[in-house]
């Protein structure tokens, strides 16, 4: 439609409205082999950054806690134990494909939690209702950042936790390494394991779209945190953002 509103799928211009499906296309695709081919990109670091954000989460018995775009569940399942059966954590996605695949991952752990498959610009939970609320890998793929980012910091209670766990600017001097391994290798290793090249090729290029470090810092201030702090993981590959609701 002429006048549509333009956003980034990747390194493609598209309507606002397509992007969602058009993410959604992606993870339909890749939802049964996504934690195989975590371990293959990250080497089984994935693992790491994000035992490191679980800890920093400090979550504890009776907390809730929500846990957006979840996925395959990795962070709701520790939670799940940390916050005991005085507790509650609520496992959200998007994509039905990936909710399904968290819940019966949580399911074979022996837990029971509740799901919802929402928008992450849109939450369907209460102002101040949550201690802690985490996005892994997940904030790159939303439209409207600083919508997310806004109900993120609604939903959670003052003196609560927010953090975002996400692909971020590596160190200049590795950029031409990463580049060859994102671009070259990457794509053939989603092709090889999942059968979709295409897929990944767009996992490469949306990780090139996000904001930087700094640039995240400034829009989580902008949504009404305090206390934004950052920590860079494997040189900046990763980093994680933990910011505090005062």
């Amino acid at each position: 439609m002429t006048g549509d509103k333009q956003t980034h799928f990747g390194f493609q211009d598209v309507a606002e409205h397509d992007k969602a499906q058009r993410v959604a296309e992606v993870f339909d695709s890749v939802a049964r082999k996504y934690d195989i081919m975590n371990d293959v990109m990250s080497l089984g670091l994935h693992r790491l950054w994000k035992a490191f954000t679980i800890a920093r989460a400090g979550v504890r018995p009776g907390y809730r806690v929500l846990d957006i775009a979840g996925g395959s569940g990795d962070l709701a399942r520790a939670f799940a134990r940390q916050a005991g059966p005085g507790g509650q954590v609520w496992l959200t996605d998007i994509n039905a494909s990936m909710l399904a695949v968290g819940r019966d991952r949580l399911l074979d752990a022996g837990l029971i939690v509740p799901l919802a498959q929402c928008d992450a610009e849109q939450l369907p939970f209460a102002d101040d209702s949550f201690d802690v609320v985490t996005v892994a890998f997940g904030l790159r793929n939303m439209t409207h950042k600083e919508r997310a980012l806004a109900d993120m910091r609604r939903v959670v209670r003052p003196g609560g936790k927010v953090l975002v766990l996400e692909f971020s600017r590596v160190w200049q001097p590795l950029k031409p390494l990463y580049d060859a391994y994102s671009f070259g290798l990457l794509p053939r290793l989603g092709k090889l394991i999942a059968d979709d090249e295409k897929s990944y090729r767009y996992l490469a290029e949306s990780i090139r779209m996000h904001p930087d470090q700094e640039t995240l810092k400034t829009m989580m201030q902008e949504a009404g945190f305090e206390r934004v702090e950052i920590f860079n993981l494997a040189a900046g590959v990763v980093a994680l953002h933990q910011a505090t609701k005062f």
